[in-house]
């Protein structure tokens, strides 16, 4: 699941990247109601990016399971480098041919001090195995848009070019299953109500 909102979150889109501000009163909130849908859900461990909006939303979300959310540091959300802070529209203004580059090479564009994509999905795929290999049971992995978003990319055979083809918004849900070896994904980008729907059929049908 992507972490829920931030704190600084405005009508201007801004770089935050590896930037490490805490949830806004809005995300906690979120993450609260995100608490409730997974009550059904007998998670057996978390694991979380190590910035803070990722931790707080972890720690919330599964406070009834008494799981010590693992943090783990290839989950953070991609290096934006210099652009970190900076508005989208400012990026665009004094840096229009950087800006227009990434746009037409999304995957393996390097911001300035940054990563690309492709350098995202490097670090991402391995740390994501290792923690489906290892465990059993249901799990949950709290971490942020572009870390999803090339973990789900990789599952569904998608090329990285279409990432943002892909929503996800703050504190929504990817069901992704596990079948001998194969992961398969289930739903993209549910809100706490659907999840909590979902699992109550699978709570009715379990009984």
């Amino acid at each position: 699941m992507r972490h829920a909102e931030p704190v600084g979150v405005d009508q201007q889109k801004r770089y935050l990247g590896q930037l490490d501000p805490d949830l806004s009163p809005v995300g906690i909130r979120q993450a609260e109601k995100l608490r409730q849908a997974f009550s059904l859900v007998p998670i057996e461990a978390v694991f979380t990016s190590d910035l803070m909006r990722a931790v707080h939303t972890a720690l919330l979300t599964a406070e009834n399971h008494h799981c010590q959310p693992a943090r783990v540091r290839e989950f953070r959300e991609i290096s934006l480098g210099e652009w970190e802070g900076r508005t989208f529209q400012e990026i665009q203004a004094q840096h229009h041919e950087e800006y227009e580059r990434r746009g037409q090479d999304i995957a393996y564009y390097r911001t300035p001090g940054g990563e690309s994509f492709a350098d995202v999905q490097k670090r991402v795929i391995p740390a994501f195995t290792a923690v489906v290999e290892k465990m059993k049971g249901d799990l949950l992995i709290v971490a942020h848009a572009s870390v999803n978003r090339v973990i789900l990319c990789h599952l569904m055979q998608r090329p990285l070019r279409e990432l943002f083809s892909i929503p996800q918004d703050y504190a929504k849900v990817n069901v992704i299953r596990e079948n001998m070896g194969t992961c398969h994904v289930v739903a993209v980008n549910m809100d706490s109500d659907s999840l909590r729907s979902r699992a109550d059929r699978r709570d009715s049908d379990n009984r």
